[in-house]
C-alpha cells in the first residue's frame, strides 16, 4: 500500500509559511509562483467511540509510558515509524525532553505496547494530549502521534492504539477526537476513516516552485494497522 510522500528537513513545519486550504488555493498560489508542498488534515469524531468499533479493535494491553526507563524503547519505534518525517522524525533524548516541559504534557497519557518478545522493546505507542473547552470547542482529545513499529505494519496493532488512546481520552472527559495528518498518508486516512473519523479542516504550506522542484518526495511506508 502507498504511503506518503518523504519530507526533507527543508519541509519542517516550523521552516514553512501554513495558510488556511480550499479548492482554490494551490491554484491562487500557483500565479504566485507557489507550489504546494505540504498539505495537512484536521480529522475529527464524536467520543466515546461506538462498541462495535471497540469490540472490532484487537485487544492489546497497554501501560503508561515509564520515563528515563523507557526513553530509549521510545525513541527506537518513534524514529523507525516517522523516519520518513521532518517533524516527528529523528527525535533524540533532548527532543523528547522538550516535550515532556511543555505545559499539557502527563506521563499517563503516552501509551506504550511491549512487543511480544519483551526484551525491553516497545513496537507502538499513542501519545494523547487534552485540550480544555473553549467558548466555541467542546474538551477535545487529540491523537497528538501514533507510531507503529513497521515489523507490526499489517497486523491491527495500529487500529488497536488508536482506540486504547480513544477510550483512554474518553475516560479523561472528551467530547471528541481529533488528529492532525499528512493529506497523503493514504493507510493512515483509511484507518481513521474506518474509525469513524471525518475531514474537519486543512492548511496547506507553498514554495516557491523552482525550491518545490529540487526535493526529492516520494516513499512507500506500508499499512500502518
Amino acid at each position: 500500500m502507498t504511503g506518503p510522500r518523504p519530507l526533507p528537513p527543508q519541509l519542517r513545519a516550523d521552516a514553512l509559511e501554513w495558510v488556511a486550504y480550499d479548492a482554490d488555493c494551490d491554484e491562487r498560489q500557483l500565479r504566485s509562483g507557489l507550489v504546494r508542498v505540504r498539505l495537512l488534515d484536521q480529522w475529527r469524531r464524536p467520543l466515546p467511540l461506538e462498541h462495535d468499533l471497540v469490540s472490532a479493535a484487537a485487544p492489546i494491553a497497554v501501560r503508561a509510558v515509564v520515563p528515563d526507563a523507557d526513553d530509549d524503547a521510545l525513541l527506537h519505534v518513534n524514529n523507525r515509524a516517522f523516519a520518513w518525517h521532518p517533524d516527528q522524525g529523528g527525535w533524540t533524548t533532548r527532543t523528547l525532553s522538550e516535550r515532556r516541559a511543555e505545559g499539557w504534557y502527563r506521563d499517563e497519557d503516552v501509551l506504550v505496547h511491549d512487543a511480544p518478545d519483551h526484551a525491553g522493546r516497545i513496537d507502538a505507542f499513542c501519545w494523547t494530549k487534552l485540550h480544555p473547552a473553549t467558548d466555541g470547542e467542546p474538551v477535545l482529545g487529540e491523537i497528538y502521534a501514533i507510531g507503529v513499529d513497521p515489523s507490526a505494519h499489517g497486523t491491527g496493532l495500529g487500529r488497536a492504539i488508536t482506540v486504547a488512546g480513544l477510550e483512554h481520552l474518553t475516560r479523561r472527559g472528551a467530547a471528541a477526537g481529533m488528529l492532525y495528518v499528512e493529506h497523503d498518508n493514504v493507510p493512515a486516512l483509511r484507518m481513521y476513516e474506518r474509525l469513524g473519523f471525518t475531514l474537519h479542516d486543512q492548511r496547506a504550506a507553498y514554495l516557491p516552485a523552482a525550491d518545490a522542484h529540487r526535493l526529492d518526495l516520494g516513499l512507500d511506508l506500508g499499512d500502518p494497522e
